[in-house]
């Protein structure tokens, strides 16, 4: 039984680094790589992350430095950010692209810890949706006797403390971006 546990249990941790990913994606003021994960470049008419055509670092607190390993690259790689939905200007200098973050607004550190909130709570209804498929799958076996009574209330148990857990989970997460949001 544990194998039909552990299906679920795998896909609520595929939940869990998609909320990861999102929450890494909100721009909290300080300079972090990981907001030009989803930025894509068209580098000889293939859609590229910026990573993969660039050594991408951070100088100080509120800057990133992007470098491209072929200088020709530097026009398509800050037109990508100029489109992208990051909201901030690329700053070229011939050889590197600078992107300074700016100190976000009481009001704008509010609008990121409910964007955040959003993405937790729908990851939460994921997490949810993923305990009612299991829950589904465990009484279908039992109307067809594939499993017995007590099997179905352990395994509704043991999904039932897998869901708590990943909520828990998910809490602690969007508690840390917004402390992390909210630090000036």
């Amino acid at each position: 039984m544990n194998s039909e546990v552990k299906v679920f249990e795998d896909k609520m941790k595929k939940t869990i680094s998609v909320l990861q990913q999102d929450l890494s994606s909100i721009r909290a003021g300080r300079a972090n790589p990981a907001i030009l994960d989803k930025v894509m470049v068209d580098y000889y008419g293939t859609p590229t992350p910026i990573q993969q055509m660039a050594a991408v670092s951070v100088s100080e607190a509120r800057i990133l430095i992007i470098q491209p390993w072929d200088k020709s690259t530097i026009g398509p790689i800050e037109k990508a950010i100029l489109k992208s939905d990051i909201g901030i200007n690329p700053n070229n200098d011939g050889n590197v692209i600078r992107i300074a973050f700016p100190q976000p607004t009481e009001e704008r550190r509010k609008e990121l810890c409910k964007e955040a909130h959003k993405i937790a709570e729908d990851s939460k209804v994921a997490i949810r949706a993923i305990r009612r498929d299991a829950n589904d799958k465990f009484k279908a076996m039992k109307k067809k006797s594939e499993i017995t009574e007590d099997d179905l209330k352990d395994l509704e148990k043991d999904i039932q403390t897998l869901t708590d857990n990943f909520i828990k989970d998910i809490d602690k997460l969007e508690a840390a971006k917004e402390k992390e949001i909210l630090e000036i």
